[in-house]
């Protein structure tokens, strides 16, 4: 079936007595044993499994192609999961453009623990100099947060497999929709659902898809289940609700985005448009390989410093000033204030996620703010 097909038709996988279409929440958190000890329903604790759950697990698998998924409270929980599945002295090779979050936690939570380099994945032919006796994973995140850009999931799958590492790809920007990394070479796809699967800012949550069983993916499962960051029964309802319309909305979020890329390329206040829909986008090739559409997405340096990136994020009236993304309402953000006083990030650097409301009018808005900029 195609995405849209199986974003509505893998869901319902628990028929209730009352014949419901829409699957019920169901909130128990424990379940009825029989006259043996074992479970007929399937499930024995919430936090171990819940059928709202499993459905959930079961639709992302099904949209990433992977034999099985693991739900999460949120996206940071679901990559830490990866990081505390590792074995104490690991190598991790990583994005310099990592997700921030994701790159705190291993400074701070694993710096004793395992150890990484962050390097420029889009220079492909550079990675394997950085391969280490004790490396065991490359993690890459594409399209990144939030220079938006782009890595060659297929020649990087490649090198991993030659060199016998785990692949996990951070496919949170594009959306089961856009771009299937276990399709390309990716041992393990994660997402935030709270972005484009969830839609609407309004749930918290995390997943981790693997292509195939290993002891690895069971260390993981049992930290989920043990461990017990998973999310609620009523997280995966809403959850699952937005899954039916993501193929639709992603539709939307991607046509806007060009647009809106396009209009920034020609305007005078903008020094750099960062979106892979551009051809003016160094990996935009690559990006028009492995992906179906080129999301919803971008950033910009405006023109001057930080003051004049916060005088445009301050005067604007239809996008919301707020983090995160992948909302039908639009966000934009001075992305360095949020990272704190050690980032990377460009200090005039605009990330917007853009939603789906009327073009004419986000772009209205946008020429309005830039003159203050």
């Amino acid at each position: 079936m195609k995405p849209e097909t199986t974003a509505i038709h893998a869901l319902n996988l628990v028929k209730s007595n009352t014949g419901d279409v829409t699957m019920p929440i169901s909130l128990s958190t424990t379940f009825f044993r029989d006259e043996t000890g074992g479970y007929p329903g399937g499930h024995m604790y919430s936090r171990v499994s819940n059928p709202n759950r499993s459905a959930l697990e079961e639709v992302i698998s099904k949209l990433e192609f992977g034999v099985e998924t693991c739900a999460f409270s949120s996206g940071n929980t679901a990559g830490m999961s990866i990081f505390q599945a590792l074995k104490p002295g690991s190598h991790i090779i990583a994005p310099d453009d990592m997700y921030w979050g994701f790159k705190k936690q291993l400074q701070t939570i694993f710096a004793e623990v395992l150890t990484f380099d962050f390097i420029d994945l889009t220079d492909v032919t550079k990675v394997e100099s950085f391969i280490k006796p004790n490396t065991v994973m490359i993690w890459a995140e594409t399209p990144s947060n939030p220079l938006l850009k782009i890595t060659d999931i297929e020649a990087l799958g490649k090198i991993c497999k030659t060199h016998h590492l785990v692949f996990t790809v951070d496919s949170t920007f594009a959306s089961p929709v856009l771009q299937n990394p276990i399709l390309l070479g990716a041992d393990i796809v994660m997402h935030s659902t709270t972005k484009y699967i969830g839609g609407h800012s309004d749930v918290l949550g995390g997943s981790l898809t693997t292509a195939y069983k290993t002891e690895l993916w069971d260390k993981i499962r049992n930290i989920q289940q043990t461990g017990g960051a998973v999310p609620s029964p009523f997280d995966c309802f809403l959850l699952i609700r937005s899954i039916k319309t993501l193929a639709y909305r992603i539709k939307g979020h991607c046509e806007n985005a060009m647009r809106l890329a396009e209009y920034l390329e020609k305007h005078p206040k903008v020094e750099t448009v960062y979106y892979p829909g551009l051809t003016s986008h160094p990996q935009h090739e690559i990006a028009k390989k492995q992906m179906k559409d080129f999301g919803g997405m971008l950033s910009i340096l405006v023109k001057g410093d930080a003051t004049n990136a916060k005088k445009l994020v301050n005067n604007v009236e239809i996008f919301a000033q707020a983090t995160s993304l992948g909302g039908v309402e639009s966000l934009i953000e001075h992305r360095a204030s949020v990272e704190g006083p050690d980032t990377k990030t460009p200090q005039n650097l605009i990330r917007i996620s853009v939603g789906l409301e009327h073009i004419d009018d986000l772009i209205a808005d946008l020429e309005k703010a830039l003159t203050f900029a």
